[in-house]
Formats: structure tokens, C-alpha cells, sequence
């Protein structure tokens, strides 16, 4: 083999060294968006499945099991959040859930046995207050009819 090819050999080698590398780093990369895609979805339906079980909740501790005809009829905003001796899942009103903090965790193979590396992690931290009709984004320190 002549100086020529040598250098024509090494050149190849290079390139192709090169190429894997390329290709690697790209199936690692898709292999990462897939897994961020699917912890997203897994997060959204966790946090959906939450809502729903609020949703299924009285309004009020007070619209429990009577009807409330004025919003001072209704827990103020500063006592918002279980009443003394309920605890989860026998919360019985929306606004129970005022700082309630929860972790969901998820088996990444249910074939290997739970652990560390073989879960992930969803915490969740839940906040009740009551919001202005006209500016649901603002917080109200009085009652409303809307609780957000």
C-alpha cells in the first residue's frame, strides 16, 4: 500500500468516524424529544385527571349540602383550603384543594421493579383563590362567585 492510499485510507476512516458520530448524536437527540414529548403528555394527563376529580366537587363548604344565596354566604378568601380533619381524597369542595401538594409517579418499565431510576416524577402543587368576574386573572380577597 502506497503513501497515496494511506492517506486516502485514513482520510476515509476519518469521514466515516465523522458520519457516526452525526448519526448518533441525531438518534440520541429524536430518542430525548420523544421521551420530553411523552413526560409532557403523561404531565397534561395527570394534571387533566386532577381537574376533573375538583371539578366533581361541591363549590363551597357551605353549598355542600345547602344553598348559598349571597357570595358572603360562602368561606372567606383568608380560610380557603381543607377544613380542620379533612384530609385527601375526602375533600368535599373545590376550595380543599387551596395548597395541596401531591407526587404522581409514573414506572418507566413495568416489566423491571420500582425505583429510582425506573419512575418519574410529577409533583403537583395545587392553589384555590377567589378571581373577579371582569378580570379573571386577578386575585379578589373577598368572596366572588368564581373560585380559580
Amino acid at each position: 500500500m502506497g503513501t497515496g492510499q494511506s492517506i486516502m485510507s485514513v482520510f476515509a476512516m476519518l469521514l466515516l468516524s465523522t458520519l457516526m458520530l452525526r448519526v448518533n448524536g441525531t438518534l440520541l437527540n429524536s430518542g430525548n424529544v420523544v421521551t420530553n414529548s411523552k413526560l409532557g403528555l403523561t404531565a397534561i394527563a395527570l394534571a387533566q385527571s386532577r381537574l376533573e376529580e375538583i371539578k366533581s366537587k361541591a363549590f363551597d363548604q357551605n353549598t355542600v349540602s345547602a344553598k348559598v344565596s349571597a357570595t358572603s354566604g360562602l368561606t372567606s378568601a383568608s380560610q380557603l383550603g381543607p377544613e380542620t380533619g379533612e384530609v385527601y381524597p375526602n375533600f368535599n369542595d373545590v376550595d380543599d384543594f387551596n395548597g395541596f401538594t401531591y407526587t404522581d409517579t409514573v414506572q418507566i418499565n413495568p416489566h423491571l421493579p420500582r425505583s429510582a431510576t425506573n419512575c418519574y416524577y410529577f409533583k403537583e402543587v395545587d392553589s384555590v383563590v377567589y378571581v373577579s368576574s371582569t378580570s379573571p386573572d386577578v386575585t379578589s380577597s373577598s368572596q366572588t362567585g368564581i373560585k380559580k
